[in-house]
Order: C-alpha cells, then structure tokens, then sequence
C-alpha cells in the first residue's frame, strides 16, 4: 500500500485525512550478528521496504490504531492503562504489545525530560517487509510510530533517542532483549551505504555500497520468534563468559585472551564467545573490503560468519545452510552469502554481481523446494534512507 492508498484508507476508517504519513525502513544485517548487545560492531543496511503509519492527533487520551495488513485488525487503548506498572499484553492481536510499548517507553521519557505529555492519537500502520523473516519489521514499526509522534507533537527527539526508546520498548515490554542495531538504522540508515555502527559508543560511519554488486535477499520461509526462541539463552551464555573475564561485555575481550581461557570456560560457553570476538573482526574487515570493492574477499567474510553463526552460536537452521549453501556455489568468488538477522530460521542475505542473479533464481527454484520442502521468496532490494515523516 503507498502513501496515497493509506491516506484514502485512514480517511475511509476515521473519517478525516491524517495530518501526516511517517515512514521508517526495515534492514538487513550484512555482516555482525549478536555483537550489537555484546557492544561490538555492526554493519547493517537500510532497505527500501518498510513500514508506514498515518496518524492525526486523537480527542482525548485513546490510542486508535489499525492494522491494514491484518485485515483491518483495530485495538484501542488508553493513556490511563500507561500508569500500570505493565499494561495487559493483546494476545489477540500480538502486533499491538509492539505499540503499545512503544507509547509507553515514550511517554515515560516526555515525563522525565518536561516535555508536553503525550495525547492520544489515531493511527493506520501498513508495510511491505515479510513478518517474522528478520527484517526489523518491530523495528521498523517502533520508529515510525515515535516519528509519527514527534511530528504530530512536536516532540524534541533525534535518531538516537528514537532508537533507544525503541530498545526499550522490545527490552522492558515486548520482552525480547535485544541490542539497538536494528532500531538505529532504521532511524538512522543513509541510501546507497552500510552503517558501520560501534554499539559501545554509538559512532557511525557510512561505508558506501560497491556499484557492481547488488544486494539480494532470501526469505527461507522459516518463520522466526526471537522471543520464545534461545535468544535471550543466548545473551545470557555471553553475559556469563563476560563475567568469566571481569568485564562488561565481550566487547573488552580479545580473541588471544578467550583463547587462552578456552580450559577454564564451559564449551558451550567458549563458542558462543569465540563467535562474537571473531565476528567482531569480520565486521571491521569486511567495511574495508566494501570499500575497495573486494568481492572475493567480501564473500570469505560471509562465510566465515554464517560457519560461525552456525557450528559456535548456534543459530542457524538446515534451511537457511541449504540456501547458503546453493547461493555460494553460484557466486564462487563473486559475492557472498550469509544468513543474517538473530537467527532460528528467516533470511538469507547475498551481495552479488548482476550477471549472477539469474543463476541464483533457477539454483533456488530447481533445489531448494526439493530439499526442503518449503518455497522461498527472494527479493532484490537497494539500500534505503532512514525514517522520515
């Protein structure tokens, strides 16, 4: 649905125009999972697929918020229920506790910085990212709604703020304890670039994208749940190792000293540590090799890292491998493949020359549904901007 189409739509729900339309892209993670709540490095992409929200003020403190993608999916909610410690959780309509949490986290920080609180709003949200494929779709709603936010109220906050709040919100509410990697470019992405992002710190770099290779990326079709998955186990076997060390984050730990603890440290628990300190130094190589346009090098980083997602920390399926797998011997030296997001099925991302993609499309059609039994969806995508309203 496009701006015009969602306008058309909210007018026919609410009976008035919204005042504005915000967007805010999903992202694909090139390189540089589960670093980002290890306070490493990242080097995620904006794409040109996201989430819109329209939005006008609302008449008292009631949130009205509709879903068209979910058949016109409506819940309301009331500013009142923000005094609770904990507002009840829609298990009708799960994709709300997402809203809901994110005007919580909001209102809150209106509150401690002596802004104007927050009123009640009505608000149609539609997107074209796959749900549950590890494109950032929460992410990319939480931005939108906070821009939506800022330009009806005229709220004071900058891209950064927008993230943390949107942390926060997956954090303390949704319960998915994630990093701020995908709310960060998702505020924050810049078109035709990588962000090169330090989660110690928060510093980013761009790091433009080689022209002769285009970005692809592959839905296997197993559907993700970082929450009920072994996400948050997985965190937790990092904050132990961290603990081993005497430190904050793994962040602070070099490869040279994990190793010469490895006898010390559970087995498990060195893996899961062996694979955040050496992603951490593909991400960093892997910025110089977009640089200079390597693609024989680009393409031994992500298989380095998905070898690491999947035999150390343990998060890959034998669907996403299978896809890796029949991407990679396409490509050769000319591109690379990797999964990517947090893991326990979703997609696949590949950075690969034109002349290479219908290679990847008949590969893909002619194996995978064979070896798997399930139908991939592959999309080609650019690198987008960040949230805009």
């Amino acid at each position: 649905m496009k701006n015009g189409e969602l306008t058309q739509a909210f007018t026919q729900a609410f009976g008035q125009e919204p005042a504005l339309v915000a967007y805010a892209p999903g992202r694909v993670n090139l390189i540089g999972d589960h670093t980002d709540y290890n306070l490493g490095w990242v080097l995620p992409v904006a794409l040109d697929r996201g989430t819109l929200v329209a939005a006008s003020r609302g008449d008292d403190s009631q949130f009205q918020v509709v879903a068209c993608d979910l058949d016109n999916e409506k819940v309301c909610f009331s500013l009142d229920d923000l005094a609770e410690d904990q507002m009840p959780l829609d298990v009708i309509s799960p994709w709300s506790k997402y809203v809901r949490g994110t005007v919580k986290m909001l209102s809150a920080y209106l509150a401690e910085t002596g802004q104007s609180p927050l009123r009640g709003a009505k608000l149609m949200i539609t997107g074209n990212l796959p749900k549950g494929a590890g494109l950032s779709s929460s992410a990319s709603l939480e931005m939108a709604l906070i821009k939506a936010f800022a330009g009806l109220y005229d709220l004071k906050i900058d891209g950064i703020k927008a993230a943390q709040l949107g942390q926060q919100a997956e954090n303390d509410y949704v319960g998915c304890n994630c990093g701020i990697m995908d709310q960060l470019i998702s505020a924050m992405g810049e078109a035709d670039s990588a962000m090169l992002l330090d989660c110690s710190d928060l510093t980013i770099d761009q790091v433009p994208l080689p022209e002769g290779l285009r970005l692809m990326i592959i839905n296997s079709n197993v559907k993700r749940a970082l929450v009920t998955s072994e996400y948050n186990l997985r965190r937790e076997q990092c904050r132990q190792v961290a603990q081993h060390f005497g430190v904050s984050s793994l962040r602070q730990v070099s490869y040279e000293q994990l190793c010469q603890a490895e006898a010390s440290l559970e087995p498990t628990l060195f893996r899961r540590a062996r694979h955040v300190v050496s992603e951490n130094a593909r991400v960093l190589e892997m910025a110089k090799a977009l640089n200079v346009g390597d693609s024989a090098c680009i393409g031994r980083l992500m298989a380095a890292s998905h070898g690491s997602l999947r035999d150390d920390f343990a998060v890959s399926t034998p669907e996403v491998d299978c896809l890796v797998a029949l991407v990679s011997e396409v490509l050769g030296t000319d591109g690379g493949a990797r999964m990517t997001g947090g893991g326990f099925g979703g997609c696949v991302v590949a950075l690969l020359p034109e002349n290479k993609i219908a290679g990847v499309r008949e590969t893909i059609a002619a194996e995978y549904q064979a070896r798997t039994g399930l139908t991939a969806e592959i999309y080609l995508c650019h690198s987008g901007a960040g949230a805009f309203a």
